[in-house]
């Protein structure tokens, strides 16, 4: 008589809690016992089948669909589609954003959705109509102060993201005060005498400290020509060309793309490279792209 494979005890993660289960355990098996109800599935960041075999260390997040989860699961379900590991490094990370417009504001809502611990968000506008275009704020918003629009906003999305708010008008004499303590700065002015007014400021007060500035955005289309480019700790994202000016104006899509290149870029930076991304994926230097590793 055959004797059939011995099952072994192995640790996994349910919903953030640290359990034991037999090799061979399917999926299926931990929604009977954990979670009846849930129907959707999260393995280590992917979506996966019922009939799924999990393995040692693995981390599951179940989740029923429709239902609004308690304060205590909200936080690990809200980055059950993150890699295993990442959240825990930014949640003790601190992002700057220097403006809370349309490169402001969407920057610092895509790293609150990614999970980031603090943001530190200075403004001296309020919300008025034509910022509606491209700014993440809503019409009943109109003549709040950004600051507190774009916080408010951020607690919608995710409410563990520690927001400092600061409604000043930013300067050379204030920039170290606003923006020491965190760990990557953002530029987001319209103007390019501030964007300069910025980098100095820094560049003198904080020589180490990593600034990602916005440099070409306006229009629409021409998505190859977005860049990442470094210099010592100064980083520039956009096309470098296309400033907003009369007959040339901003919109949400290419904005956004800015934006959204800036704030991946402070995840960049704070996590480090990441290594599942190989050299061989990476656009030769040659075509103006360039990578921090």
């Amino acid at each position: 008589m055959r004797r059939g494979k011995q099952r072994i005890d192995m640790k996994i993660f349910v919903n953030e809690k640290k359990i034991t289960v037999s090799s061979g355990a399917k999926v299926a098996e931990l929604v009977k016992k954990h979670k009846p109800g849930a129907d959707l599935c999260i393995l280590n960041g992917f979506p996966c089948l019922m009939e799924h075999t999990v393995g040692p260390n693995d981390r599951v997040v179940l989740i029923e669909k429709g239902k609004r989860p308690s304060r205590k699961e909200l936080e690990h379900l809200l980055v059950a589609r993150h890699t295993p590991g990442v959240h825990a490094k930014l949640k003790k990370a601190s992002v700057g954003i220097a403006g809370c417009g349309g490169l402001g504001s969407t920057a610092a809502m895509a790293l609150a959705r990614a999970g980031i611990g603090k943001l530190v968000l200075a403004d001296f506008d309020v919300v008025e109509p034509s910022n509606l275009n491209r700014q993440q704020y809503f019409v009943d918003q109109i003549g709040l102060p950004k600051v507190e629009a774009l916080a408010a906003n951020i607690r919608q999305a995710n409410p563990y993201v520690a927001v400092t708010t600061h409604r000043v008008r930013i300067v050379p004499g204030n920039v170290k005060a606003l923006f020491s303590g965190v760990d990557v700065i953002i530029e987001a002015f319209d103007r390019a005498d501030q964007k300069l007014m910025l980098v100095e400021a820094v560049l003198r007060a904080m020589p180490k400290k990593p600034l990602i500035v916005g440099n070409g955005m306006a229009g629409y289309g021409a998505n190859e020509l977005f860049t990442t480019r470094r210099i010592g700790h100064l980083y520039v994202c956009g096309d470098e060309t296309s400033e907003a000016g009369h007959g040339f104006g901003l919109m949400a899509p290419r904005v956004g793309v800015c934006a959204h290149l800036q704030a991946n870029l402070a995840l960049e930076i704070i996590l480090g490279p990441d290594p599942r991304i190989t050299k061989s994926q990476i656009p030769n230097p040659k075509s103006g792209k360039m990578s921090l590793s």
